[in-house]
């Protein structure tokens, strides 16, 4: 039986993720970025809390984990290679470890980049994929702690999943990602009619959240290093996609 996603806003602007397995009855919540919210969803849909599925250890992603595994005495799952920054950490796994959750199962992808121990699960039978702080729908991470070579490989990891993949990305960050999404590649007419969707959306207070990974591959900036376009922009006509992918990274941390 497919699993179930009920996502919903949490602090200034990242969303909360809750997965449960009908059959029977386990949910997770993808990281915890505010107890009291994710709480109040559990309670609203009679779900109970079992796990805890992190990707990374920023504070708006583990902040909760304390707090919610006393209350529900769930497992906590994180990064083996960042174990000592995830709070309450039972189980640790790395890349391509498969993550039960009753009947469901997720993929364990390695993306660093943003952290140097960022993870995403990645639920196959379903189509879904939950990538934390890597990508964001127009956007990606800053390289708070990898390399853009480091990123560049994740997010080809990510662009390997089939297009049709539903994106679960942590922060409703697309209008302003569209914003600069424009300032290199102007000449897109996909990213041209998401950027003006994406403002009508934003303007009736509807999420921009989920997106899919063909539709970023045709609009996101970080995701396209082989545009032409794109690198006349930035002005490396020619150059490598991490380069390329560098610069771009460069120009929206200064936009």
């Amino acid at each position: 039986m497919a699993i179930q996603v009920h996502m919903f806003p949490c602090l200034s602007d990242n969303y909360g993720f809750l997965v449960h397995e009908p059959s029977t009855g386990m949910t997770a919540t993808i990281d915890t970025p505010e107890a009291a919210a994710i709480d109040a969803a559990l309670a609203a849909r009679g779900w109970k809390l079992t796990h805890i599925f992190n990707t990374h250890h920023h504070f708006d992603h583990a902040g909760g984990n304390a707090a919610l595994k006393a209350k529900w005495g769930c497992t906590v799952v994180g990064a083996a290679n960042d174990a000592e920054r995830i709070p309450g950490i039972d189980v640790r796994v790395q890349d391509g470890d498969r993550v039960a959750l009753g009947a469901a199962a997720a993929t364990v992808l390695e993306v660093p980049g943003h952290t140097s121990g960022h993870i995403a699960y990645y639920f196959a039978d379903d189509g879904i994929v939950f990538v934390g702080d890597t990508l964001f729908a127009l956007g990606c991470g800053r390289l708070f702690e990898g390399t853009p070579t480091q990123m560049w490989g994740s997010l080809q990891k990510l662009m390997a999943l089939p297009d049709a993949t539903v994106v679960y990305c942590a922060h409703e960050y697309t209008q302003s990602n569209a914003a600069f999404a424009l300032s290199v590649e102007p000449g897109n007419p996909a990213l041209v009619a998401r950027a003006e969707d994406v403002a009508r959306r934003r303007a009736a207070n509807q999420p921009t959240v989920p997106t899919t990974i063909g539709l970023e591959k045709q609009t996101n900036p970080f995701l396209r290093a082989t545009s032409a376009e794109l690198q006349a922009v930035v002005g490396l006509p020619g150059a490598g996609p991490v380069e390329v992918f560098a610069e771009t990274r460069r120009r929206k941390d200064h936009f």
